[in-house]
């Protein structure tokens, strides 16, 4: 599946699930181990593992297997591997926490529509 095919479906699959501050960043430039980074959050721990779960269903539907998946039974944050892209879907608290998108602000934002 072509990569952008790949993380349009993912952002589909967020919207969809009425997930929260939705991020793409194109990290292929300072990544070894994937090309997008998808982050956004759910507003709730059932929000953020059903949000989860309809993504890792909609790609299914079309044929794109994971390559792992953590944090689905907790729900403060759930990764989703696709392998050329990595999904992230955190309660606000955790990704503040976290902060993602500063750990990867080298990464070039992907405008998103929707």
């Amino acid at each position: 599946m072509p990569k952008k095919k790949l993380y349009r479906l993912i952002v589909d699959a967020l919207h969809d699930a009425k997930a929260k501050d939705l991020v793409v960043l194109d990290v292929r430039k300072v990544s070894n181990f994937t090309d997008y980074m998808v982050i956004a959050s759910g507003t709730s721990t059932r929000h953020v593992q059903s949000t989860a779960d309809r993504v890792i269903e909609q790609l299914r539907s079309h044929g794109q297997r994971t390559l792992g998946v953590e944090g689905l039974d907790v729900g403060e944050w759930v990764l989703v591997d696709f392998g050329e892209a990595v999904v992230h879907v955190m309660r606000p608290q955790t990704r503040d926490f976290y902060n993602l998108e500063k750990l990867w602000s080298e990464g070039k934002p992907v405008k998103v529509a929707g």
